[in-house]
């Protein structure tokens, strides 16, 4: 069983993704102009919109906890509880009109995540991963798949563009490995690796709200999910993630990367 504070934490947290999801979905049909943030990277009115309803929704319900997200930085991070969210993981999809960027809500709690959401509001799909309990996808129990073989694996990756040149040649290392590879799925393609469509998803330029969410539904699906050196992925991380289906296969993976 869980504390009641992880089913509670949980409930809100769909609660404040369908907030997002609605809020999104309403822009739909506005054009969705850019703006240029300082690191070059887009940002669009809706990202912020988004960010900012849900960071007051938090701080309405729990006062006391941490939040960290893309747009509007980090409050109480030493707090026990830390929200971690990434309003539009996938902007430039986003921006484009392609269909494979979603919502992260996250909570940690002293640094580790224990609570991760995946919200596509474009095709409803949502991905809840709770520590301890089973990953499910639109309140469905999943599960990755069984591949051991990085030969026999489907490969994920946002953009090589986001790794540095050594990081890149260890990715290609593994790409040339891997049976097929497919690009651009952001946060969509590790749930798929949570419901076993995709094997590995790995992706270079990350901050904590771009892969807090990511592990508790990984993990709860039966896969595995680290940093290239096969740590544990918190809030302190730096920006190297890599996900798995299965243990076995992703040893196999760590050693390609090496």
């Amino acid at each position: 069983m869980f504390d009641p504070p992880l089913i509670e934490f949980a409930g809100f947290a769909h609660n404040i993704a369908d907030l997002a999801g609605q809020t999104i979905r309403a822009a739909a049909g506005a054009k969705r102009q850019p703006i240029a943030k300082s690191d070059a990277s887009p940002v669009t009115e809706t990202d912020r919109l988004v960010e900012q309803c849900l960071r007051e929704r938090i701080a309405d319900r729990f006062p006391g906890d941490g939040v960290l997200g893309e747009e509007f930085g980090a409050e109480g991070l030493g707090n026990e509880f830390v929200w971690v969210i990434d309003p539009i993981d996938g902007t430039k999809a986003f921006i484009a009109g392609l269909p494979v960027y979603g919502t992260l809500i996250s909570l940690t709690r002293g640094g580790t995540p224990v609570l991760g959401l995946i919200d596509n509001p474009t095709t409803g799909d949502r991905w809840l991963g709770v520590s301890g309990k089973p990953t499910t996808l639109n309140n469905v129990p999943i599960r990755t798949a069984s591949t051991i073989d990085p030969a026999a694996a489907f490969i994920a990756n946002g953009s090589p563009d986001a790794f540095s040149s050594p990081d890149r040649s260890r990715f290609e290392s593994l790409r040339r490995t891997a049976r097929w590879c497919v690009y651009g799925g952001s946060c969509i393609a590790y749930g798929r690796v949570a419901v076993g469509s995709i094997d590995i998803s790995i992706d270079g330029g990350l901050d904590p709200y771009d892969y807090c969410a990511l592990v508790p539904v990984i993990t709860g699906a039966g896969g595995c999910i680290t940093d290239w050196q096969g740590r544990p992925l918190t809030l302190n991380s730096g920006g190297l993630c890599v996900a798995t289906a299965t243990d076995l296969l992703h040893r196999h993976v760590l050693e390609i990367l090496a």
